[in-house]
């Protein structure tokens, strides 16, 4: 049994199937798209080889110059605004001492609801005439605000939509990081004289900074990769107004006339581009904030 377990044979064997489902599942469709991104097919005729053009209409063209920017926003909204009030609620929600698991639960059921779902709900919201939003609104005179049809409002919208989706796992994950800090720390603090909000700033949160630091790589992550809340609320418009990157790919891929392979050469470039920003965030605040800096 000894030998067995030192044995190279062994451990290939174990993590055999896993190279195998891996390659099958994973590797096999990333290089086979690699391929028909360099070509002009819609996924019926045969496919005809047109090189980089593909690459080159997307990024010439304009509608995907907006999508970029709109997934930025995704980005820029999640990082700046719901880290922030994640980390805020979960602060609140661990100094509860009665009903702390109920509170848990309440801000994880959006996690768990389907995007549909969300896209649902938050279109009733926002219904111009009997939405709770614009009767709301109404108590103060302002006029019926059309958030998911006037380009002005439409991508705020989406953007408070997705991140009352995905606040609650977060606030979860930051929750049990906060749980896990010894009380000792906040008692000795208590003693000399510190109040909640100084506990908060010089202990609570450089502690949990390498947990804020992946939930920042995962906004990233996710605001490169957002669409099906995009397709239910409004398909990319009004106007391009909520176009992402992703939603553009699905539009042109599988529109009125569908090019699969240009629909793979912007799937490519969302892979390129979120790998960038990952990777630049990792080699320059991610490492900091990791190792306790902010």
């Amino acid at each position: 049994m000894r030998t067995a377990l030192t044995s190279p044979v062994a451990y290939a064997l174990f993590v055999l199937p896993t190279i195998l489902l891996y390659g099958l599942f994973f590797l096999y469709p990333m290089l086979s798209s690699s391929f028909y991104a360099f070509t002009d097919w819609n996924g019926l005729d045969d496919y005809r080889f047109v090189g980089f053009d593909n690459f080159l209409r997307a990024l010439q063209d304009e509608r995907f110059h907006k999508a970029i920017l709109n997934n930025l926003a995704f980005i820029g909204f999640s990082v700046f605004v719901q880290i922030p009030v994640i980390v805020l609620m979960a602060m609140l929600i661990s100094s509860v001492k009665r009903l702390q698991r109920f509170y848990k639960t309440a801000v994880f059921v959006p996690s768990i609801l389907s995007t549909s779902v969300i896209g649902i709900l938050w279109g009733f919201l926002y219904e111009p005439e009997m939405g709770p939003v614009n009767r709301l609104l109404g108590v103060f005179g302002i006029e019926p605000i059309y958030w998911l049809a006037d380009p002005r409002w439409a991508l705020l919208s989406v953007l408070i939509a997705n991140a009352w989706q995905w606040m609650g796992f977060y606030i979860v994950l930051v929750l049990a990081a906060i749980l896990a800090i010894p009380k000792e720390l906040h008692e000795a603090a208590v003693v000399d004289g510190a109040n909640g909000w100084q506990r908060a700033l010089s202990i609570t949160v450089p502690l949990i900074m390498p947990l804020i630091s992946v939930v920042v790589m995962l906004s990233i992550a996710g605001g490169m990769r957002v669409v099906d809340i995009v397709l239910v609320m409004t398909k990319g418009g009004p106007v391009g107004a909520t176009e992402v990157m992703a939603s553009y790919m699905v539009n042109e891929a599988m529109g009125i006339d569908p090019n699969y392979g240009f629909g793979t050469a912007i799937a490519l470039i969302i892979f390129a581009f979120a790998l960038l920003l990952t990777s630049l965030y990792q080699m320059t605040f991610g490492r900091r904030m990791e190792g306790g800096w902010f």
